[in-house]
């Protein structure tokens, strides 16, 4: 009886002892939960978004191969299922050389229409209109800023990609330095810049560095000072924070038709 009687005591607990080992409960699956969103969020959109990126890359390679020419549109690179919109601007002035010829306007946004390479960093990424996180940047694509120059053309072609997450297109945006080369291909012509600057850290609220003439006008010595054909990526820092921006400016250097 004294057995018994001492098992029963032991299985009872006390409010408070229910309280803690439900809390204790509660933590453990609030963890599990929180391990699921994390592993979704840095692995499973990161592998969704860079396959469905290559895979446009893919397309957009085979169809140049075979010669496929933009004639559904004035947007460089526009085919029959890409429909054309007239938001951008044209560029002031003719770029230099004859491959250099710019399309009069740009594709519709989440259709990659031209292919950023960066071989300092490994990265073969689609471009696509727009910088909408759920059309765009969320798919692993780069995407244009609307009323920026396009590829090749006089002014300053402005591109944002993802640092963290969903493709991370600019994971290592931040080892690019002065001389590196990158490239853009469209389906009319292949463009080479060559970067000039870096700018490790700015404000959100810069948007002078995206400008046609780019600049910052948080730091007045980074920048350009003369008209060009220039190309500026953006992205957020430091990694898994979007507090600052981070901005590497290039400059065309040549330009070749298909």
């Amino acid at each position: 009886m004294r057995e018994r009687r001492a098992v029963g005591a032991r299985g009872r607990r006390t409010p408070v002892a229910r309280a803690l080992w439900g809390c204790g409960e509660l933590a453990v699956t609030l963890g599990a939960v929180l391990l699921l969103l994390l592993v979704h969020q840095l692995w499973w959109t990161n592998r969704q978004a860079q396959h469905a990126a290559q895979d446009r890359v893919a397309q957009l390679e085979s169809r140049w191969a075979r010669g496929a020419t933009p004639g559904a549109g004035p947007g460089d690179g526009a085919t029959a299922d890409a429909p054309q919109t007239s938001g951008a601007d044209p560029p002031a002035t003719a770029p230099p050389g004859p491959a250099a010829r710019p399309a009069a306007g740009p594709p519709r946004p989440g259709r990659g229409y031209a292919v950023l390479r960066i071989p300092r960093i490994g990265l073969r990424a689609p471009v696509a209109e727009g910088i909408g996180r759920a059309a765009v940047l969320n798919n692993g694509y780069v995407g244009h800023y609307p009323h920026t120059a396009q590829p090749g053309g006089a002014g300053n072609v402005a591109l944002a990609g993802h640092r963290n997450t969903h493709g991370e297109p600019f994971r290592r945006l931040d080892r690019l330095r002065p001389g590196d080369t990158v490239g853009i291909d469209t389906a009319r012509a292949r463009y080479r810049y060559v970067v000039r600057s870096v700018l490790p850290r700015t404000s959100p609220f810069d948007t002078a560095v995206i400008a046609a003439v780019p600049h910052s006008s948080v730091h007045p010595s980074y920048g350009f000072t003369e008209p060009g054909s220039y190309l500026t990526l953006t992205t957020c820092t430091p990694e898994f924070t979007s507090t600052y921006r981070l901005v590497v400016w290039a400059e065309l250097r040549s330009a070749s038709p298909r």
